[in-house]
């Protein structure tokens, strides 16, 4: 069993930066990729997968749409921590943020759309609104 809790989201302007947290706890956090997939408002029951960090914490993927921008990575010193630095955001990143782990059939390149059960652990969210 894992438990995911996200922490970081805030309002921010357009080309500003956050920092989103992942603090996860249960035996095998250390052991499992984490990613990252957000939902838009309006969105319905699809969520955007943003990015992924193996539990070697050096093979990370990127969604094109964020790719250059955002940049997962996880702490050595916190064996529970994965963050995920947003730079240049645009209105368009406006979305709440979720952090996941135990894809199904995983699928990190590109564009995926997610739905809730392509992965079995899910945080409860934190919100990211970008506006000027």
């Amino acid at each position: 069993e894992v438990q995911l809790v996200e922490s970081g989201g805030d309002l921010v302007q357009p080309g500003g930066s956050l920092r989103l947290v992942c603090t996860g706890s249960g035996v095998t956090f250390n052991s499992r990729s984490i990613s990252w997939v957000r939902q838009a408002p309006g969105n319905g029951l699809e969520w955007e997968w943003i990015s992924t960090i193996y539990s070697d914490g050096a093979t990370t993927f990127y969604a094109d749409s964020v790719k250059g921008r955002f940049t997962i990575y996880r702490d050595n010193t916190k064996d529970t921590t994965v963050y995920l630095d947003l730079n240049s955001l645009e209105t368009e990143d406006t979305a709440m943020y979720y952090c996941t782990s135990g894809a199904r059939y995983p699928r990190f390149r590109g564009t995926w759309n997610v739905r809730r059960d392509d992965f079995i652990y899910w945080g409860q969210g934190t919100q990211v609104t970008v506006s000027p």
